[in-house]
């Protein structure tokens, strides 16, 4: 248990969080599903390199942590967030042999970051004791890290309009909205959980910047890899350029929202239910066509 001074959260209603059993159905998505912007498209694709194999990896872990949980609410929570992450998994994964259907074979990529998952990021061979429960607790502090960029990307999805105005696909901007939602409705369940099993400031600290790191490095070569390897002549290369000016326009996260999230992070006071709204997540989730029965 951390001796670290707990961040107050907003006050909210509790939400009992479950998986939503969601249908989505990709047959008339097309590869470029923003119209005239493959690259905007493309950016947004690489949640469907990254997230299959990084839920399925959050979802180990918590199983590993869940003995060391002591208060009943967290641990209902914890369970919760397992079940939302493993239907997030599967309905990304579900997207990928649609890209390969449409001349986009994602596996040389999904191979790569699979590896990161299981073998870099996985059970390492430790004796039981100190150095097990240290790995541990790196993975728990990393996933609270990257739940932060999660319900930021989350937050940021369910209010982008220029999408919706640049005739976006309905489908996969369910998808995504449907997805993000959860995060928002999830968001403060890792870093709960890091402070109920460790806290470590300077531990949360290293963490970030290993996510950080490892996310920037992941996201920009997958945005490349689809960019190099779209059958669609004259496409272009991906860029940081481009990143920018999508962000500017409304159709990526801004650059400099994303660089002012760093420090609410690190700040002490920190604490995620001070991102996003609650009520603005669970409205989406009750019209959600894929969350209701109708993908």
């Amino acid at each position: 248990m951390s001796n670290t001074p707990q961040p107050a959260p907003v006050a909210e209603e509790r939400i009992e969080l479950k998986a939503r059993a969601v249908s989505f159905a990709w047959d008339d998505t097309p590869l470029h599903w923003i119209p005239g912007d493959p690259f905007t498209g493309h950016t947004i694709n690489v949640l469907h390199l990254l997230l299959p194999a990084g839920e399925r990896w959050f979802v180990h872990v918590y199983k590993q942590v869940l003995p060391y949980i002591t208060d009943d609410r967290l641990r209902e929570d914890v369970i919760g967030f397992i079940g939302q992450e493993a239907m997030h998994s599967a309905a990304h994964d579900d997207v990928l042999p649609h890209l390969k259907k449409l001349g986009l074979d994602p596996t040389p990529y999904t191979a790569q970051v699979d590896w990161l998952f299981e073998k870099l990021l996985g059970d390492r061979t430790l004796p039981p004791g100190r150095a097990r429960k240290w790995w541990l607790m790196e993975r728990v502090a990393t996933i609270a890290a990257i739940e932060h960029y999660t319900a930021f990307l989350g937050n940021w999805i369910l209010n982008a309009r220029t999408l919706d105005e640049r005739g976006a696909d309905p489908m996969m901007l369910d998808l995504l909205r449907w997805h993000g939602a959860e995060e928002v409705e999830h968001r403060s369940v890792a870093f709960e959980l890091f402070q109920h099993v460790d806290g470590g400031y300077r531990r949360r600290v290293r963490t970030w910047a290993t996510a950080f790191a490892a996310l920037a490095f992941l996201w920009q070569r997958g945005a490349r890899f689809f960019m190099d390897h779209d059958p669609t002549p004259g496409t272009g290369r991906a860029s940081l350029g481009r990143f920018y000016r999508a962000g500017r326009s409304g159709m990526l996260p801004s650059t400099p929202a994303m660089l002012k999230s760093i420090p609410r992070y690190l700040s002490r006071a920190y604490h995620p239910s001070q991102e996003g709204s609650t009520a603005q997540a669970l409205a989406y989730l009750a019209a959600s066509p894929g969350a209701n029965g109708g993908g």
